[in-house]
């Protein structure tokens, strides 16, 4: 299989972190892509396409001759690091073989946001507590995939514009960006539908213990293709959830477009929870909605206070940890009144546990980088809010039953659906 292939690679090569079970850091990243290119110099290469706000490079491997391009993003959201193993594990198999390369040439990005991952440090989680210990994600005009939906084009940031830069470059009939969440199951979001692939996907988690999550929040009132995948709507279309300022139809993945191609978000679990696939109706959907609109008001105001207690005596108030907690606890207020409108008629189970575990997720999230914030300055508060921290992350773990997923396992099933999603790629309608 793609990982274990790699793994045997990269304990050839001595590249230790890829045998060791533990997502690797973007140097680590680097130095992998370079030895890979250097395996197959005819037929690689590896290069700088940009800058990082930071002063970090943003690399390119490129395996392959073929005009035909698929282009594979990783590291688009510093909190998701699966990507980046599985990212690697495609460019070996793309390497090794040749007929990957029959009809396209592979570029990968391996990492979108080079500055947002050296702040998330959890190269090998056990818990959740342990992802949310060293956790970060940057507020939305920070994140270079979403930063088009909120931000005019002459403010975005030069990570965004290095990634606009390579799909002009190399116009791919197929963009996959390589996501995961924390807890959960594994879904596909398509810009536009890839008939076929439902089918090859399924089988995938199938076979690697993976549930498909059938009723995920991120593409709510998205048509189906088949379950778990699901097709962006039209830019005329209702937002799911109105307040939200960053809207999918705006990012990045739209960039392929104007070449005639497509993005494929492909979602793999860290922890999955077996709920998440329940497509039977909630019995009372409303009520559950308000419970969570309620439960989301209270955590965030909980995090609200220990900010506000905490803030005049911060030492500084404008680094991107603090950023990136304000900008998710401003999220809360209309969110919370999204979320007390009525569900659709026959709002299923694992709908209503997706908008169960959003809830949870935005003040842990909060909570855990404003929790950095207060170590890193002794501040007296940090106590109080590690107890959040701590319960937080407990409670949504025994609620969703999570068991990990093996870290080969998530990266052998992103990886087996991204070849499958460039195959059916390659005869869907433009």
């Amino acid at each position: 299989m793609a990982y274990c292939g790699l793994r045997q690679w990269a304990d050839r090569a001595g590249v230790s972190q890829l045998a060791e079970n533990r997502y690797p850091t973007v140097p680590e990243l680097v130095l992998t892509a370079r030895k890979l290119a250097a395996h197959r110099p005819e037929l690689s290469t590896l290069r700088r396409v940009g800058t990082s706000r930071g002063g970090r490079p943003l690399h390119l491997l490129s395996v392959g001759r073929s005009p035909r391009a698929v282009l594979v993003v990783a590291g688009a959201h510093a909190n998701e690091p699966t990507g980046g193993s599985t990212l690697l594990a495609l460019a070996e198999r793309a390497l090794r073989d040749p007929r990957l390369r029959d009809d396209a040439s592979w570029h990968f990005l391996l990492c979108a946001d080079p500055d947002g991952a050296s702040l998330h440090r959890t190269p090998a989680p056990r818990t959740l507590l342990d992802y949310h210990r060293h956790f970060f994600r940057p507020a939305g005009p920070e994140q270079p995939e979403w930063s088009p939906s909120v931000l005019p084009p002459d403010r975005l940031p030069p990570e965004t514009r290095a990634l606009t830069g390579v799909i002009d470059e190399l116009r791919p009939y197929l963009q996959v960006s390589l996501h995961c969440t924390d807890l959960g199951g594994s879904w596909v979001q398509l810009t536009r539908d890839i008939p076929g692939l439902a089918e090859p996907f399924a089988k995938s988690a199938a076979r690697h213990g993976i549930p498909v999550e059938t009723g995920a929040s991120d593409a709510a009132g998205w048509p189906v293709s088949g379950p778990g995948v699901h097709v962006l709507p039209g830019p005329g279309s209702a937002a799911a959830y109105p307040s939200l300022p960053e809207d999918a139809r705006h990012t990045t993945w739209h960039h392929a477009h104007r070449y005639g191609g497509a993005t494929a978000i492909v979602e793999v679990p860290m922890w999955a929870s077996d709920t998440v696939g329940d497509v039977a109706a909630h019995p009372a959907p409303r009520a559950a909605m308000r419970a969570f609109a309620a439960r989301l008001r209270h955590d965030a105001r909980l995090v609200q206070d220990v900010l506000e207690d905490a803030l005049p005596r911060l030492p500084h108030t404008r680094g991107p940890l603090l950023r990136a907690a304000r900008w998710a606890l401003d999220l809360v207020p209309g969110l919370a009144d999204d979320w007390g409108r009525l569900p659709p008629a026959g709002t299923s189970m694992a709908y209503v546990g997706s908008v169960d575990a959003f809830g949870r997720r935005l003040p842990l999230r909060a909570a855990a980088m404003l929790l950095r914030v207060l170590d890193d300055a002794d501040d007296r508060a940090a106590p109080r809010l590690d107890r959040l921290v701590t319960h937080w992350s407990e409670t949504f773990a025994e609620r969703f039953e999570a068991r990990w997923v093996p870290l080969e396992h998530q990266v052998e099933h992103q990886a087996s659906t991204t070849v499958a999603a460039a195959r059916h790629a390659r005869g869907a309608p433009r």
